[in-house]
C-alpha cells in the first residue's frame, strides 16, 4: 500500500486531501506538510530511512502555488535524489502542467479536487509503484474526448477539434471556443483520429482536415490556415497534405 505526503499552505485544502487520500484502500498512510519547507526536511528523513523504513514515502500530493520554496522548486530537488517519491501535482492552476510533465509528474490534478480524480491520480502512482491491481478499463466514447476544468470533467466532441498542439506528453485540443490540456501524447491522438480526418502537418500539430480554410504557399513554405490561426507545415508533411486536400476537394 501508498505511504503519501500531501503538501499545501492552506490548512482547509491540506484537511481535505489528507482525508480523501487516507480514505482510498489504496493508501496505507497518507500525511500532510504545511509548506514545502516542511515536506523536504519530511521527504529527506523518509530517504535516509530508506524504501522500507517507518517513514517512507511513496508519493508526494504537492500543490504549487506556495510561499517561499514553491511545489515546483520542491519538484526539481527531488529529481537530484536517487530514489524520490513520486510525486502528483494538486492545484488550481492549469497553467504548470508542462513544467510538471517536465519533471516527471504522475499526474496533474486541479482543484477543487473530486474523490473520484484523486483516485485516478492514485492509481497512476500504484501502476508506478507496481501495486496497482489489473482492473478492466471500459473504452471510452469514441466521438468524446473527457477535459478537466476548474476540477470538472467535461467532454469535448472530437468533431469540434480544430487542431491539436504538442506540449510534452500532454496535447492541447483546440476549438472554436477555446482550448484544453489533456495527459495524451500527440502520437497517440495520431493513431487514433487518423480515420476520422486528423493528419500531422508538423512535429508539433495535428489539424482536422475538415476545419482546414486555406492551404496557402508563399516562397516555398506551406501553411494552412485553421479558424484565426496560420499553422506552417513541414516538408515532410506538405506534400501528403496536398493530396489529402485534392481528395477530398
Amino acid at each position: 500500500m501508498l505511504r503519501a505526503l500531501a503538501v499545501d499552505d492552506e490548512r482547509p485544502s491540506l484537511e481535505e486531501l489528507v482525508y480523501l487520500l487516507n480514505a482510498d484502500p489504496r493508501i496505507g498512510s497518507a500525511e500532510g506538510a504545511g509548506d514545502a519547507t516542511e515536506a523536504l526536511r519530511r521527504i529527506t528523513r523518509a530517504l535516509e530511512s530508506g524504501p522500507t523504513g517507518p517513514e517512507a514515502i511513496d508519493v508526494v500530493f504537492l500543490d504549487i502555488n506556495m510561499p517561499g520554496l514553491d511545489g515546483l522548486d520542491l519538484a526539481r530537488l527531488l529529481t537530484g535524489f536517487a530514489r524520490p517519491p513520486l510525486v502528483v501535482f494538486v492545484t488550481a492552476h492549469e497553467d504548470f502542467a508542462v513544467q510538471a510533465f517536465d519533471l516527471k509528474a504522475v499526474d496533474y490534478v486541479l482543484k477543487p479536487v473530486r474523490k473520484e480524480r484523486l483516485a485516478e491520480a492514485v492509481r497512476r502512482a500504484a501502476e508506478q509503484r507496481g501495486t496497482a491491481p489489473r482492473i478492466p478499463v471500459h473504452e471510452p466514447d469514441p466521438d468524446q474526448i473527457p477535459v478537466e476544468l476548474g476540477g470538472v470533467t467535461r467532454f469535448v466532441a472530437v468533431e469540434d477539434i480544430t487542431h491539436v498542439e504538442a506540449q510534452g506528453d500532454y496535447a492541447r485540443l483546440h476549438t472554436g471556443k477555446g482550448s484544453h490540456l489533456v495527459r495524451i501524447p500527440l502520437s497517440t491522438l495520431e493513431d487514433r483520429w487518423r480515420s476520422r480526418g486528423f493528419v500531422r502537418i508538423h512535429r508539433r500539430h495535428l489539424v482536422a482536415l475538415r476545419h482546414i480554410g486555406e492551404l496557402r504557399l508563399d516562397a516555398g513554405t506551406v501553411s494552412v490556415v485553421v479558424g484565426a490561426e496560420e499553422l506552417q507545415v513541414s516538408r515532410r508533411h506538405a506534400r501528403e497534405l496536398r493530396d489529402l486536400l485534392m481528395r477530398r476537394a
